[in-house]
């Protein structure tokens, strides 16, 4: 009997001598699970690399690691993220974007008929779901989840082209509050990209994955979430590995598209102060909308920027460009968008009462999406809360990352890191303040 366990124990160290030097001196396996971050105005893949631990988002061929939720398309051709975006100005009634808002959602017809009223392209009701009409040799309906299958095929075949390997298996996120059929309908959208879903997870929970919060010693987390066009704040308690979403509130209104829009309106009026005339022309408006876009960025990291932009203005002259040029300083654009940054900490205070935690309770504040990069919103944060919230990882792939990681735990990835169960929260319902 001896002999038969010392012969069993010495199998069992040259097996773990053996892993560990597969570990040390093999190269690692190419992952298998990709991580997808399918986002209202912009998404994101990213991947989980065994062996080293770390996690790689996964670029464009430009280099940029996220591509816009825009899908456009031609006589001949469906187009995602930036070649969509490209020819939303040429084609717009053809250009949907925003189909996350639509997908798996049950609408009544009045309802659907304001929520699609800002949009320029066609959006009908079919027995209570949403559906995008696109005219080009011939007119047809494409469902939300359609063109999620775009972007997520994009996305695919960029970790594919990274990776060198067909990826078949996925990691996606959703919004806390979407509910059963929203997520079984995103789960169809992976499936027409050729993917299995092996697990869905919640945003805020995934961005605390990122953040490192499922392997440290923390109760109450309160993620905000502002990107382009939506503001979701949530309450998360862990216990243990897991985590509960304690209370939820948000605004579908509000984000940084709002923030340029303010900015876009005053520098549209200091064209018209100086030359007499407004911009008119489409490419003008345009271009103005890309620079005003460019200055909120660079007035993140600097107090002014000087805008300049050449405009075909109606002053006379046919065919001259007249450079409109104008500083805009960081107290301007704060001064311009100030009752919109204070519309931030009002679904804040609303998952504190609803959660009933005071906000001295609050272990950790994480910032997930690009417009929580502006000074003044991380500055109305802090003093809310009385403490700094946590900027250690890119807002803008906080999620990705996150879902990254759990990716790479589905597939088995060494490290071997704690995975983040989700406690489903059934009677959880979403305040909105829009």
């Amino acid at each position: 009997m001896a002999g038969e366990m010392s012969i069993l124990g010495s199998a069992i160290l040259a097996l773990l001598l053996a892993g560990y030097l597969g570990q040390q001196y093999l190269p690692p396996p190419k992952p298998r699970v990709i991580g997808l971050d399918l986002g209202t105005t912009f998404c994101s893949v990213g991947v989980f690399h065994p062996g080293v631990g770390e996690v790689e988002v996964i670029e464009d061929e430009e280099g940029r690691k996220s591509i816009p939720s825009v899908v456009s398309f031609t006589h001949t051709e469906v187009h995602a993220g930036y070649e969509g975006q490209e020819l939303s100005d040429g084609n717009p009634h053809n250009t949907i974007y925003d189909a996350k808002r639509f997908i798996g959602k049950v609408f009544e017809p009045e309802d659907l008929e304001r929520e699609s009223a800002r949009y320029p392209f066609k959006v009908a009701y079919n027995n209570g779901s949403a559906e995008f009409m696109v005219s080009t040799n011939q007119t047809f309906a494409v469902s939300p989840e359609f063109i999620g299958s775009r972007l997520l095929l994009k996305m695919r075949r960029m970790a594919e082209s990274r990776l060198g390997v067909p990826v078949l298996k996925a990691v996606i996120s959703v919004p806390a509050d979407f509910d059963e059929r929203q997520r079984n309908y995103t789960i169809r959208a992976a499936n027409l990209a050729g993917m299995d879903v092996l697990r869905v997870i919640n945003e805020p929970t995934a961005a605390a994955m990122a953040y490192g919060l499922h392997k440290v010693d923390v109760s109450n987390v309160l993620v905000v979430d502002l990107g382009g066009g939506t503001l979701d704040v949530s309450l998360l308690n862990k216990q243990g590995g897991m985590f509960l979403t304690r209370a939820m509130a948000g605004n579908n209104k509000l984000g940084g598209q709002d923030f340029n829009q303010r900015l876009l309106q005053h520098v549209v009026e200091r064209v018209r102060q100086q030359y007499g005339v407004p911009p008119t022309r489409k490419e003008d408006v345009q271009l103005l909308r890309q620079a005003v876009e460019a200055a909120k960025l660079n007035l993140t990291l600097q107090p002014s920027v000087l805008l300049q932009v050449p405009l075909h203005l109606e002053t006379g002259v046919p065919g001259s460009l007249t450079l409109f040029r104008e500083p805009i300083t960081r107290e301007l654009f704060e001064e311009l968008n100030a009752d919109l940054f204070r519309k931030i900490l009002d679904p804040v205070r609303t998952v504190l009462a609803e959660g009933q935690l005071a906000k001295e309770e609050v272990d950790e504040v994480v910032l997930v999406g690009g417009s929580t990069r502006i000074p003044c919103i991380r500055r109305l944060i802090a003093q809310f809360f009385g403490k700094d919230p946590n900027t250690s990882v890119d807002p803008d792939l906080a999620v990705v990352t996150g879902v990254a990681i759990q990716a790479g735990i589905m597939g088995g990835s060494w490290p071997l890191q704690v995975s983040a169960l989700e406690i489903p929260n059934r009677h959880l319902r979403k305040t909105n303040f829009s």
